[in-house]
């Protein structure tokens, strides 16, 4: 029974895995193939920011929906239909010949991710005993650096300077992961164990009122507000770290190895940390990391060569894209199963509004006069109030056991 059970996480950590590649992929598609997409339709700055926001916006409804019909109909049903609409969409961006249908695609692409994402976590999650979630997530999510890193390898070549070749690559990656899905990957038994308890039971599964009862309600906002703060970080730096770095003086080269840096230590920080949520006491986790996170901060504000630069970026990135595994996970550890998929949908939902705000408030600094590190500094606060509101929630959940 227990090489059942071994067999069983393996094949579901190691297919969401593979979706979280994808999603890295596409995080890094749109900046890769931006240049491209602004010859190629006419944009001016202004619209290619909207084409940026688009895709990020499509994340926020798919996360909410995706997460609420995971806990009513199954993980796997949802992640299938999630990664299949994704898939079309980002086919789609290749085909369109208006702006905006090309914001239409967008969205729809972010919407299919966005769905998927909740049930990443929660597949993994659930795919192992309670005390291995952490770990479970971690080398689930550790899959996105791992995109991101493979397609900005991918555009240093010749098939990446074609920017339709970069969505067909996103586009047809998931149509080879589907019918994978479909074979291998097994639906949660925590999910099939609490549908089967009593009809009324499974149908109120997924309810958004749930997250807003009397035991719920704290723990939502907590995790939620601190989704939106430390995704915030995550944005500013996904989107700008290579523009930061040529506001400092550094070439274009150097700002992409950076990030080169910041996606290979994240790859290692999100597995690290994943591991240590499981062993070690939450909240030494979370001082931990977001400790981290700041002292990578003031290493870039503080950086004066270009190797204390490389250094600085893969310091951020180890705890940044870390923390936000460890956030997924904590999310899985938060909530009972018959909501587990709603609460993680709706944090993530709530997060995606602060990667869309991140972003654009960095760009409205940089503007404004103030510099990279000025927007450096900006981050500084963020991370604060997310260590604060994790800390309460984890002292709030250590009161309630």
């Amino acid at each position: 029974m227990e090489r059942s059970d071994n067999k069983h996480s393996v094949i579901t950590v190691a297919i969401c895995f593979l979706i979280a590649v994808i999603e890295g992929l596409d995080i890094q598609a749109a900046g890769i193939a931006a240049a491209g997409i602004r010859e190629a339709f006419g944009l001016d700055s202004s619209q290619l920011g909207v084409f940026f926001s688009a895709g990020i916006l499509g994340l926020l409804p798919g996360a909410l929906i995706g997460g609420r019909y995971s806990d009513r109909i199954g993980r796997k049903k949802v992640l299938i239909w999630s990664v299949g609409v994704f898939a079309v969409f980002t086919l789609c961006t290749v085909w369109v010949n208006s702006f905006n249908t090309l914001l239409l695609v967008r969205f729809l692409a972010g919407a299919g991710l966005g769905a998927a994402m909740p049930n990443l976590i929660t597949l993994a999650s659930e795919a192992v005993k309670p005390e291995n979630r952490g770990r479970a997530v971690g080398l689930m999510y550790c899959g996105m650096p791992v995109g991101a890193a493979i397609l900005s390898y991918v555009a240093s070549l010749d098939f990446g300077s074609n920017w339709k070749n970069i969505f067909y690559l996103g586009g047809l990656l998931p149509i080879i992961v589907l019918p994978i899905m479909m074979k291998f990957l097994p639906e949660s038994r925590e999910f099939l164990k609490a549908q089967n308890t009593t009809d009324s039971t499974a149908s109120t599964q997924g309810s958004f009122k749930d997250l807003f009862n009397r035991s719920n309600l704290m723990r939502t906002g907590l995790i939620s507000l601190s989704y939106f703060f430390t995704l915030m970080v995550v944005y500013i730096m996904l989107s700008w770290l290579p523009s930061l770095f040529m506001e400092l003086g550094f070439s274009r080269k150097e700002g992409s190895t950076a990030q080169f840096f910041f996606m290979v230590s994240a790859t290692i920080g999100t597995i690290i940390l994943g591991m240590l949520t499981d062993r070690w006491k939450k909240a030494y986790v979370i001082i931990l990391m977001y400790g981290g996170i700041l002292a990578g901060l003031f290493c870039l504000n503080a950086a004066s060569s270009l190797t204390q630069m490389y250094m600085a970026s893969a310091l951020v990135g180890a705890f940044v894209i870390g923390c936000q595994g460890v956030l997924y996970a904590f999310g899985s550890i938060v909530y009972p199963t018959e909501v587990r998929a709603t609460g993680v949908g709706m944090a993530s939902a709530v997060g995606r509004v602060g990667a869309m705000l991140g972003p654009a408030i960095a760009g409205q600094l940089l503007a404004a006069g103030f510099g990279a590190a000025g927007v450096i500094s900006a981050a500084i606060p963020c991370i604060v109030i997310s260590a604060v509101f994790m800390l309460i929630l984890i002292r709030r959940l250590q009161t309630q056991s």
